[in-house]
């Protein structure tokens, strides 16, 4: 009696297709999380979230070059930006250019800085902030600001291209594209920005 030889099984088309429709589904599975990943990042940056890189050195010693900000788009739909706040907001010399400044002058108020003080309505503002002792277009200057705008400077008021030196002095409140919270990068000195 001869020995018969098992042959492998072959695989019925069945079987060969329903492997490759669960690869199918497997790899679509993927796609389809990576593009919602994608896509709920994106709606994070544009909606929610504004990310700002600092260049220069004019909001010293707040926020140092090349520091990275996290600000919520958000913060400014149902309240007005508050005196002292740091925003995010499109330069209003050339709307190209996305500009870090703290908001000194409110709408309708008068500004005047003059031997280094800036005046609010003729009160004096006390700015902690300030890097160091102001002596560079320390003044006499008068802003008038408009309704639904505001007034911006840097806290290093000596190397600080603002308000004191722009064509268009104030900022609408539609240019504002965010309130600054957090200074991201770098990772050691991530902190919560006044």
């Amino acid at each position: 009696m001869k020995n018969k030889v098992n042959k492998p099984e072959e695989k019925q088309p069945e079987e060969k297709d329903a492997k490759t429709i669960s690869a199918m589904k497997e790899v679509f599975s993927w796609i389809s999380v990576i593009a919602l990943a994608i896509l709920f990042s994106l709606f994070l940056n544009r909606v929610i979230l504004i990310n700002a890189e600092v260049p220069t050195g004019s909001m010293e010693n707040t926020i140092m070059p090349g520091d990275k900000l996290i600000g919520s788009r958000l913060a400014y739909l149902r309240k007005n930006p508050q005196r002292g706040e740091i925003v995010v907001f499109k330069y209003p010399d050339d709307e190209a250019q996305i500009y870090v400044k703290r908001v000194i002058g409110l709408p309708g108020e008068t500004v005047t800085i003059e031997d280094g003080k800036v005046y609010i309505n003729g009160v004096e503002l006390k700015e902690d902030y300030l890097k160091e002792e102001w002596t560079i277009s320390t003044g006499p200057y008068t802003f008038e600001v408009p309704e639904g705008c505001y007034l911006m400077m840097g806290d290093n008021r000596n190397n600080s291209w603002d308000a004191r030196f722009w064509s268009n002095s104030y900022v609408s409140k539609d240019k504002i594209l965010g309130k600054a919270l957090y200074r991201y990068w770098p990772l050691n000195e991530m902190k919560k920005l006044k």
